[in-house]
């Protein structure tokens, strides 16, 4: 389960910068009527949407809970802005789209959020709806569907936690893991994405991509045959305990755990030779029955107000141009920290050198830690 912090928006603050997006937004979005999704459907402007949403009174989401990415702040303010109503059901990436899928003709969701690789999954199954938003623009050319069908609403990095009590000099680099004397856990590769992302991150450190895991493997393969590896769980409890030197994870996983055990005697760094980067997509349910209302809510996900709610619980906004409030930007790391961090080229690749991983992992790595 995902993190996050709770902490509110000034009311006031937000409500009159909403007032001045919106009025921009709505000339914006009126401008690109011929562009922004939906094809084959008349297309409406950002205002239309708002009373369309404000008529159907209710947003209905799957995997987007309270707790994980301060989804709460968002919810909080499509109920006061809007009028909106929302609930959610946490489930997974795949059983979001499986839901969506059978529930075709007696639909009861509208919007979900899925892992970046689950995009084109959605897309191939037939159960979203497009919708670019007045960001188009913004959205980096990896972090969306060419067609709207999902956009990335948030980034994460894999990145190095350290325990500063049990490790002196925290590592910044592969090669700093490689040549200390701690242990590290990776988490359960056979099984977890986001394990397999570190191993991916380590490959692309070293050369190689979605499609050359070689690199990776073979960086923990050693650390495997040295004795450095840990297999226990990657928990906020074994971190807590003192039990994990160093783990790799998500920043804005690593960066809530930090903050939430003790902020000093914790570092976070992105691997200076390179990382991964990913991110999370919303999809619009092809037959969600509040469609105005999911298409409202992706456009105040990528809004300011929307990209700052994400960026309190930690995770990075998918637009630059987002300024956050000195004491929200204060949680995240500095940007030049991800100048090597790369995000994957081609999903589908990615999808079958994943299916590789597990026996590689049980071949070459496993096998030394017993």
């Amino acid at each position: 389960m995902k993190k996050g912090i709770k902490n509110q928006l000034s009311m006031g603050l937000m409500l009159s910068l909403l007032v001045l997006l919106l009025a921009a937004c709505g000339n914006s979005a009126k401008a690109e009527e011929t562009t922004n999704g939906n094809a084959g459907t008349k297309e409406l402007s950002l205002t239309e949407i708002e009373s369309k949403a404000k008529e159907e009174g209710s947003v209905i989401s799957v995997g987007m809970p309270d707790s994980w990415a301060n989804w709460k702040d968002t919810w909080s303010d499509m109920s006061s802005k809007y009028g909106l109503t929302h609930s959610d059901t946490d489930m997974s990436s795949a059983e979001e789209i499986a839901k969506f899928d059978a529930e075709k003709d007696k639909p009861t969701a509208d919007i979900g959020d899925v892992g970046i690789a689950f995009g084109s999954v959605a897309v191939d199954k037939g159960v979203t709806q497009p919708y670019k938003t007045p960001y188009w623009d913004e959205i980096p050319n990896w972090a969306k569907d060419k067609d709207g069908n999902w956009i990335v609403g948030y980034q994460g990095t894999i990145s190095f936690l350290t325990n500063t009590k049990l490790v002196a000099n925290p590592p910044k680099s592969w090669e700093d893991l490689k040549n200390g004397n701690y242990k590290i856990i990776v988490g359960d590769v056979t099984k977890a994405a986001q394990a397999q992302m570190a191993v991916l991150a380590a490959a692309i450190a070293f050369g190689g991509d979605e499609s050359n895991i070689e690199p990776g493997i073979a960086f923990f393969e050693d650390l495997a045959k040295k004795g450095r590896l840990s297999n226990a769980e990657a928990s906020l409890a074994n971190i807590e305990k003192g039990e994990v030197e160093v783990t790799l994870l998500w920043d804005f996983n690593a960066l809530n755990y930090r903050d939430q055990i003790n902020k000093v005697g914790f570092a976070v760094a992105i691997p200076k030779e390179g990382s991964v980067v990913s991110g999370y997509a919303t999809i619009i349910n092809k037959y969600a029955p509040h469609p105005n209302a999911a298409k409202l809510t992706r456009q105040y996900i990528l809004s300011d107000e929307g990209q700052i709610n994400l960026a309190k619980g930690y995770a990075r906004p998918i637009r630059d141009s987002v300024t956050l409030p000195d004491d929200v930007a204060a949680k995240l790391l500095p940007k030049e920290e991800y100048v090597n961090a790369k995000p994957v080229g081609d999903y589908k690749v990615w999808e079958e050198t994943a299916k590789t991983i597990p026996q590689l992992w049980q071949e070459r790595v496993l096998v030394h830690l017993n």
